[in-house]
């Protein structure tokens, strides 16, 4: 799995079916591979919830987004596994499929909510409008492959 993480001052998603918006916090870039599993669900849930990415009052990032009170707005990305080896147009071929997929970022999510945390997600498999007002920029990207962080 991979995952772009975004600090952000607010995010939002919408289309014909949903609106979700939150305000600080992360919105996370959700990508599940082939070869994506439950253990890479579980310890990227748990690095993410303890990432500590917001300033504490010395402007050192020492707070996680429990600390702040701060909320998620998780988005599906299969895009993330994009092969642009060859030629122009990318290939997914390296995405799992998307009934398998969503499967695990329900449970992503899920593993989330467990530590008491707003989540809030997009409609996954639909063309949706993403809104992010980046705070920093802090961009973090987290990889996980066979449970352990790559």
């Amino acid at each position: 799995m991979k995952i772009v993480v975004q600090r952000v001052k607010r995010a939002s998603v919408t289309n014909d079916h949903i609106q979700n918006k939150i305000n600080k916090g992360y919105c996370l870039l959700v990508g599940v591979g082939k070869d994506s599993t439950e253990a890479d669900v579980d310890v990227l849930a748990k690095k993410i919830v303890n990432a500590r990415l917001f300033e504490d009052d010395n402007g050192k990032l020492n707070l996680n987004v429990q600390q702040v009170e701060g909320e998620i707005l998780s988005i599906s990305q299969f895009t993330l596994y994009a092969d642009v080896k060859k030629g122009n147009r990318p290939g997914f071929s390296n995405s799992m499929n998307p009934d398998e997929a969503n499967e695990l970022y329900e449970k992503f999510n899920t593993a989330l909510r467990a530590n008491g945390i707003e989540v809030k997600t997009g409609e996954f498999g639909t063309d949706m409008e993403v809104e992010i007002i980046n705070d920093g920029p802090v961009t973090i990207i987290y990889e996980s492959q066979d449970g352990k962080i790559v």
